[in-house]
Parts: structure tokens; sequence; C-alpha cells
């Protein structure tokens, strides 16, 4: 059973010329910016920290309504600018439902939140409820949007061994709980300050919930091995860029292609020049070519033309037909010597992107809805081509995002992973680091090394550690050759799969379960004094 947490709270602060009633909704406002902040392309991620510490002080105690409030005003702080992106090309109306409502999304986990505070060790509670919300934005609605998740801000970040323990999310959980951590050692010294009582169990509870994921950390560092365990490959990825910016570079379909394929001629003139090592297979970029090779004559004679040239298996993005009123998304392996021998077709398929869900209703917030006139269906099968001899797994752009989506392809014998993508749309937005950093993160979780090809930046070639050894610049031709080691086993992480996340729901859906139970309990005993 767990106890209720009846230590004194401390006074709140005063802000100079800030009315005190605006001080805790401006407060919320400032922790949400503090975790945006914490996101690449900046490498602060220890904002993360004071972000929750912060937000932890705004929901202690609260009433219910009031969190929900400002939960409210700490999403929307945090999601309006790390979502900017999605309104590049397409105006801010899209952009500002989305993030209204992963905001909503955050402001029903801070209730929770608020509600758990009334425990004993509430920090434990809290962190389980933030990273239980976590679970539930990436899985609903349409498939969910992982976007925002804390361990993808995490890249850089000391905790990031702890990705390789318990996957995203246990390294979410564990910067929650330290940032939560940290507001009750300031809380508990405030208390003391104010008291001169000491409450064991509190302050025992604010140091476990600080020490524990700094040490876990610590002790996941012994997972963190990129050695290579079956050889290494060496591998080409291509960024032939677009045209220009913006959604309008589809109608510039030929454009793109040709790009990708003379980026891939001139890589094969340097190798026979020495200036670059052979490489064993080639990557190419999500839509590399949206012209399909299966039905466009042309666009097959280019792609065949280009992997000949450079003798060696490559991954191509195409748009194939699926139908007279759909498309895939597929990723095409091209043989110099037969041609297409395997595809793979993208699973997780973007909402309002690749296809559109409730059209009418989204039609009135933009007419850009229009744009998508045909709709990609999603595949069913786990992507892993074997090229020359390297099984490698394969995860398309938007997936990266998505835990199961990149755990499949380890554990169907994937030794390396490629996540082709393509970011034009979002012309020099962050969106590009954010995604690079989810792939940084991938890495270490599943021990493999993650190489990246995008159309017009930022690709890389990340190593099994999370670090990144090779990296384009933006809208910029360019291929990247490096030797990347392989690897069979497999980290605690994969092994468990969804396993901690479940753990973790469970640990949040007991502390509400309690405070319930409480609160009834507490309205009972009310009752019957009357």
């Amino acid at each position: 059973m767990t106890p209720v947490d009846d230590s004194p709270p401390p006074a709140a602060p005063r802000a100079a010329g800030l009315p005190r009633r605006l001080l805790r909704p401006a407060a919320a406002v400032l922790s949400g910016l503090l975790l945006y902040a914490s996101f690449p392309p900046r490498t602060v991620w220890w904002l993360v920290l004071p972000g929750f510490a912060l937000l932890g002080w705004v929901l202690h105690g609260r009433r219910l309504r009031a969190a929900f409030g400002l939960g409210l005003l700490s999403g929307l702080g945090f999601m309006l600018p790390l979502l900017h992106w999605t309104g590049e090309d397409v105006g801010p109306v899209p952009w500002l439902a989305l993030a209204a409502a992963e905001g909503l999304f955050i402001a029903v986990g801070c209730l929770g939140i608020a509600a758990v505070t009334r425990l004993a060790y509430w920090p434990v509670w809290a962190a389980a409820v933030w990273t239980l919300d976590e679970a539930v934005r990436a899985r609903i609605p349409f498939g969910g949007f992982p976007w925002g998740r804390i361990a993808f801000g995490q890249s850089e970040s000391a905790f990031l061994p702890l990705a390789a323990l318990g996957g995203t999310p246990l390294l979410s959980f564990a910067v929650v709980l330290c940032g939560f951590g940290l507001y009750e050692a300031v809380r508990q010294i405030m208390a003391y300050r104010s008291t001169g009582k000491v409450p064991r169990a509190a302050v025992a509870g604010a140091a476990v919930s600080v020490l524990v994921p700094i040490a876990g950390a610590l002790a996941a560092l012994p997972l963190v091995d990129d050695s290579a365990e079956n050889g290494t490959a060496t591998v080409a990825a291509i960024q032939g860029n677009v045209p220009r910016l913006g959604l309008d570079f589809n109608a510039q379909r030929r454009a793109v292609l040709d790009n990708h394929a003379r980026r891939t001629t001139q890589l094969a003139e340097d190798v026979k020049a020495g200036k670059e090592k052979q490489p064993d297979f080639v990557l190419w970029p999500e839509n590399s070519s949206d012209l399909d090779p299966y039905l466009n004559a042309d666009a097959r004679q280019v792609i065949d033309d280009a992997v000949k040239a450079i003798g060696a298996p490559t991954v191509v993005g195409s748009v194939v037909e699926k139908g007279s009123d759909s498309l895939r998304n597929t990723l095409i392996e091209w043989d110099p010597d037969q041609g297409p021998v395997a595809t793979y077709d993208k699973r997780h398929i973007q909402p309002f992107g690749e296809y559109m869900p409730m059209r009418t209703v989204a039609r009135f917030f933009s007419e850009d809805v229009d744009r998508v006139q045909r709709e990609f269906v999603p595949g069913t099968e786990v992507g892993v081509f074997d090229l020359a001899g390297t099984k490698v797994g394969l995860v398309t752009c938007y997936e990266a995002a998505f835990d199961d989506a990149v755990r499949d392809t380890v554990t169907h014998g994937g030794q390396m992973i490629a996540v082709p993508s393509n970011n034009a749309t979002f012309g020099r937005s962050e969106m590009t680091y954010q995604q690079l950093a989810m792939s940084q993160v991938r890495a270490v979780e599943h021990g493999r090394a993650v190489v990246v090809p995008v159309t017009s930046g930022v690709s890389a070639v990340i190593r099994p550690d999370g670090t990144i050894v090779e990296k384009s610049g933006m809208f910029t031709p360019d291929a990247l050759v490096a030797e990347v080691p392989l690897r069979s086993s497999l980290t605690p992480a994969t092994r468990m799969g969804p396993l901690p996340e479940g753990v973790i729901a469970l640990l949040a859906l007991a502390g509400l379960g309690w405070v319930s139970v409480s609160a009834l309990r507490a309205r009972k005993a009310r009752g019957a004094q009357k």
C-alpha cells in the first residue's frame, strides 16, 4: 500500500513584477519551452531536467482542473515550436492543429501527474504517467504520432545508454524521473528551512529519483558496443538533392531521379580514380525515383545505368503504382546484373501526408489536403535486404519514430539499419535534425550502425554507439562512403521489446488507481461524518 505524502510544501516563490496568479501559468509555458530547447539541433539536452523540475513545481498538489490548464500551456510551449516544420509549405493551420492536439495529450498526462503528486515517492509515479502518455500518443489516433518523445531529445545525452537497456520508454522514464526528482529535492530543502524537520522517507525518495537514473545510465554503459561482430561493410549513401524546396519538387520527379543517378555515376568515377573506396552496396533515399520504374521504361533505364556504373546492389526509394487509385512507398533492391530483385513497402505511412483520413474535415482546415489525390497503402512485411551478403534492415523515414518498425528489422536478422528519408518538403527546418536524432537513439537502442540517406539533407552514417561519423550538408549533392561495423547480438532492449513500456504503463495505472481509491475513501468518510 502506498502512503500519501504529508510533508509540508514550501512557500511558492515570488517573481518581481509578475502577479502571483500568473506565476504558475508563466512557469508552465517556460517548462515547455525548456523541453523544446533540449531537442536537436541544439545540444543542450540537459535543459530537459530543469524543464521537468519546473513542471513538477507547476503541477504539484494542483487541483485537476488547474492541472489540465497548466499542462496544456506546457504542452503548447513544447509542441508549438517543436512542430513548426509541419507548416513549412502548407501554412500555419495544420501546424497549429497538430500542435494543439499533441498539447491536449500532454494536458491529460499532466492531469494524471498532478493526481499522483499526492502519493509518497510521487516522482516515480509522475514519470510513469508521463511515459504512459507518450505511449498513448504513439498509438492514437491514426496510428499515433511519436514525435516529441523525451527520449528523442537525448541523442547526445549522458542518459543515452539506457536506450540499450530498456529502449525509448525507459530512456524517457529515467530522464523525466530525474527532472521531477530535482524539484522534489529542492522542495524538501525548502521545507527543512521552513520547519527544521527532515522527513526521511521523502528525502530518500528525492535522492533515489535523482541518483537512480544517473547510476542506471552509468551501469548501462557496457551495453553500448560498436565492435564489428560480423566484420564490416563499406556503404555509400547518396544525396542527390532536389531542384527546389517545397511540395512542388514532386512535379520535377525526373529531375530528382537524374540528380541521384548523376551523383551515383560521379561516385563510380571517383572509385575508378582511387578517390573513394568501392562500396559493397549503395543506398538512395526515399522518393529518389517518384517515377515507377516498373511502368516507366525511361526511369528504369536511368536507374539501371547508374547501378551498373557503380557495380553494387543499390536500394532505390520509389513510388510504385498499386491498382488504379493507390500507391506504395517502396524501397527496391536493384542488382547491377538482374535489375529489381526485392521490395519493401513502407508499413507506417504518414496520415495527412501519404493518406488523408477524414478528408472532408481536414479540408475545413486547409485546401492543401487535395494535393493528396491518390493515397498510399501500407505494406505488411518486415524489410530486410541481403545486400552483397549483408543483412540490412529497412526503415523508411517516418517509421524511425515507431519502436516496432525499427525493432522488427533487427529481430529479423538486420546486421545494420538503413533509414532512407525525404525531408525536402520541410525546407531548412529543424525536422531533419530531429529525425536524425531518432536514428542516433535507435543505433544505441539496438546496437546497430544506422545509415540515413536523405534527398536533400542531412544524410549521415551513425555507429552503433550513436556517434555520427559522416554527415552531409543540407540541399547539396553528396555521397557518403564509410565502413560500418556489422553486428548480430541483441541488446536487452531489443530482446524485451515492448515489455519495459508495459511495466511502466502498469506502474502509472497503479498510481492513478491508488489515488482514485484514496479519493473515494475520503469522500465516503466525509459522507459518514455528516
